[in-house]
């Protein structure tokens, strides 16, 4: 009997969430084929079965967040030596024979020890919210992560599971309540119609939402003069197209002079774990990419300062590509430190992102429009008709105060109004 286990989806994922099971109890599956499709965030994985057979067990249903190496499901392999129906020696599985179990492994069958000093993250507090779990009992989780942290996987093993509930006070977001009633949404039948979220988009919604009750948001904004960049990139993309066989856009640049802003500022390089402050050492810049969906995804480019602009291009490249064709990898969207999002290519002149948690800033780069500008020469102050960007830095003002944060955003300026024009492609 063949033990068909959750593959390990990417270098920092240690648990996926199944969305759908192609084949049922009793069915009979060919080595490659989809068995089953899982999610690792916002990235939508298909997983073969390695080999011929039939299923006689699921022990996970649709929504189950399982962790990577257990057991999902059992495969008869010698009844798949032969299709069903082949031959007489096939052996027939029948589904009413057979029991699609689920996990049965029963935790808490008594109220646990509480510890006291577990630690809660943002995400297993939330989750403790919406199922209404006191702190006591949360911390009666036993915790398999390391030093026996709590993940989502054991509070959603426990809450199948639990048959005792501690009585405490639920666990507060310091929200104060309102007496402000919901609006009321004015529905037209026949005319107006409802679309139902679908799992990126709540996702979304939620992270969002989470990211600004979590980090107080703050935003700066620059004018900078792209002139030389741009004209260095409209001499040299034929070039590079022709070379390469790759487009050359601003994108790569901009990740460029971010990264190098992020190693003169370390500081914005950080994630926030209660009143701990975690400098990032790499330097993951993670790009907002629009999807065919209308909906955002984040990929991301790793150790964005140890490249040149050339191989930043044809990683960025190569991840939008990915993106459009729903081909991303669970690790592309995985790491990030620091993000930006190039609203200007929707034509927007500048905007106010919000925070990927749990990084602590984000910028957003305007459309680059040609205006005429007052210019300091050697003949003194003229009017010229310069390429200007707006960008704007959100950042989160419980760790970046006004001067860390103006005087990074003014860095990245610098950077930009500043290209080497003699950059070798």
């Amino acid at each position: 009997m063949f033990e068909f286990k959750m593959p390990k989806m990417g270098e920092s994922i240690s648990e996926a969430t199944i969305i759908n099971w192609t084949k049922n109890v009793g069915d009979y599956i060919e080595a490659e084929d989809t068995l089953l499709e899982v999610a690792t965030d916002k990235v939508d994985s298909e997983v073969p079965s390695p080999v011929s057979g039939t299923i006689t067990e699921i022990r996970f249903q649709k929504d189950d967040v399982v962790e990577v190496g257990t057991v999902l499901a059992l495969i008869n392999e010698k009844a798949g030596s032969q299709k069903p129906g082949a031959g007489s020696e096939n052996v027939e599985v029948k589904k009413d024979e057979v029991v699609l179990s689920q996990k049965t492994t029963t935790r808490n069958p008594q109220p646990a020890t509480r510890n006291i000093d577990a630690f809660l993250s943002p995400l297993i507090i939330s989750i403790a919210q919406k199922e209404n779990l006191s702190v006591e009992e949360v911390q009666s989780i036993p915790g398999s992560g390391l030093d026996g942290r709590i993940q989502k996987s054991d509070v959603f093993n426990y809450l199948k599971n639990r048959k005792y509930h501690l009585q405490s006070k639920p666990i507060s977001d310091n929200r104060q309540p309102t007496t402000f009633p919901k609006p009321k949404i004015n529905f037209v039948e026949g005319k107006d119609r409802i679309v139902e979220m679908d799992r990126m988009r709540k996702m979304i919604a939620d992270h969002m939402v989470y990211s600004k009750q979590t980090s107080p948001h703050v935003t700066s904004y620059l004018e900078a003069d792209v002139t030389n960049l741009v004209n260095w990139r409209n001499e040299n993309k034929d070039k590079f197209q022709e070379k390469y066989g790759e487009k050359l856009t601003f994108t790569p640049i901009f990740i460029d002079a971010v990264a190098k802003a992020i190693q003169d500022f370390p500081l914005i390089n950080v994630s926030v774990d209660e009143n701990k402050i975690i400098v990032h050492k790499d330097i993951n810049i993670g790009m907002a990419t629009a999807l065919p969906t209308g909906n955002l995804i984040v990929s991301v480019v790793k150790k964005a300062n140890e490249k040149d602009i050339i191989s930043i291009a044809k990683e960025v490249n190569q991840l939008a590509e990915n993106a459009r064709n729903n081909k991303l990898k669970p690790e592309d969207i995985q790491g990030s430190t620091f993000t930006i999002s190039n609203v200007g290519t929707f034509g927007s002149l500048m905007g106010t992102p919000i925070i990927n948690q749990p990084e602590v800033a984000i910028l957003a780069l305007g459309i680059i429009k040609k205006r005429p500008e007052v210019i300091t020469t050697e003949k003194g102050d003229e009017i010229a008709i310069r390429s200007m960007m707006f960008l704007s830095l959100s950042f989160d003002h419980r760790v970046v105060d006004g001067f860390l944060g103006g005087s990074f955003l003014k860095r990245v300026g610098d950077y930009l109004e500043q290209f080497n024009t003699n950059t070798k492609i």
